[in-house]
């Protein structure tokens, strides 16, 4: 629910029907208006691509996070290499996610949407827009999410460094991490989210507002429509949004990679 509350908070100029005050206010006209199940639309498409995209990122994390360890700072933990490995991991995660949650989800989550299944929007943008409409983000995607992942190892690494200095496994611990390292990362990447959000969904009504024709590339031309549309508040349309839908998010997913590491570690252990 969050990321569609997001993905609505984002639009520069809603219709008059979407325009909300708070993440609350949105929550509840959404529910009355649209049905009880609009909030989770969506959660389809992001469902079939986490599991490879996650297997990826957490794989290549480990294994650069240790090599550039040794590098960096040998018997120790390197923040340089943790910040690497989590950029490193995020090229090969989007890649993966960004035809299904940027842009599929983000198209079907828009107020009004004229899609009404996963399949028949991917069928829709691949006729309108070409094969391309599916990567036309990704290095939008990348130049947010690089430096959202850098700040989002470092800040989990460095919390972990004072609540669980023997680095053991503690639900707790990585829960909390988890989340207020997903809170910083995202509170600082808005103004990059907002971007991404425009290029994904093509939004009618703000091109149109200022006579664009076709559709908008590029992360400058989105900088400069963004601020011609809503000054520099408008890049932080739906921060309240995303802060709240990345804590838990990150929270569960840190909790869960500690838990199976945990449990994988000891049984392989165990075994010898």
């Amino acid at each position: 629910p969050c990321a569609l509350l997001q993905t609505r908070m984002q639009s520069l100029q809603p219709d008059p029907q979407a325009q909300y005050r708070s993440v609350l206010e949105a929550l509840r006209r959404m529910v009355l208006t649209e049905g009880l199940w609009r909030p989770l639309r969506g959660v389809n498409v992001t469902v079939l691509g986490a599991g490879p995209a996650h297997a990826l990122y957490f794989a290549c994390y480990e294994k650069l996070k240790k090599a550039l360890s040794d590098v960096f700072q040998p018997g120790g933990n390197s923040h340089l290499a943790n910040g690497i490995a989590g950029s490193v991991a995020t090229l090969l995660h989007d890649a993966v996610m960004n035809p299904a949650e940027a842009v599929v989800k983000q198209r079907l989550q828009m107020y009004n949407s004229p899609y009404t299944s996963v399949l028949g929007c991917v069928r829709a943008v691949r006729s309108a827009e070409g094969l391309g409409a599916f990567y036309r983000s990704y290095t939008t995607q990348l130049t947010m999410n690089v430096p959202f992942q850098a700040i989002h190892f470092i800040t989990y690494e460095l919390l972990q460094e004072h609540l669980n200095p023997q680095r053991h496994y503690q639900p707790s611990s990585h829960i909390v991490a988890g989340a207020v390292a997903g809170a910083v990362a995202a509170a600082a990447t808005t103004p990059l989210d907002v971007c991404k959000t425009l290029l994904n969904t093509q939004e009618n009504t703000a091109l149109s507002s200022l006579h664009i024709r076709g559709h908008l590339s590029g992360m400058a031309n989105a900088f400069s429509t963004v601020y011609q549309l809503g000054g520099v508040p408008g890049f932080f349309k739906g921060v309240q949004a995303r802060v709240i839908y990345q804590m838990p998010s990150t929270a569960i997913a840190w909790s869960v990679y500690e838990f199976f590491k945990f449990f994988l570690t000891k049984h392989a252990l165990d075994k010898r």
